[in-house]
């Protein structure tokens, strides 16, 4: 479920050029509000977008705050489980 959200908020991940010379790339996920990162390359730019995607999941879910769902996928809060 967690890699199925992250693998199709990527796929949705816009990049740029931005005028940068120490990290030059840039990325968001709109539909994630917040969620932008910078790289030397563009490699290293998506290595940061998804660090910075699963903090704002694991900030979210923390905080009862809604994930917006990508299509079809969506992460909603654990249900708490009787401890026994």
């Amino acid at each position: 479920m967690l890699s199925e959200y992250i693998e199709a908020a990527l796929a949705r991940a816009r990049y740029e050029i931005i005028d940068n010379d120490e990290e030059p790339y840039y990325g968001e996920i709109p539909q994630c509000r917040g969620v932008w990162a910078t790289g030397k390359t563009l490699e290293e730019c998506r290595r940061n977008l998804i660090e910075v995607l699963e903090g704002w999941i694991v900030l979210r879910l923390k905080q009862g705050l809604p994930i917006p769902s990508l299509g079809k996928i969506s992460i909603e809060e654990p249900k708490e489980v009787p401890v026994r």
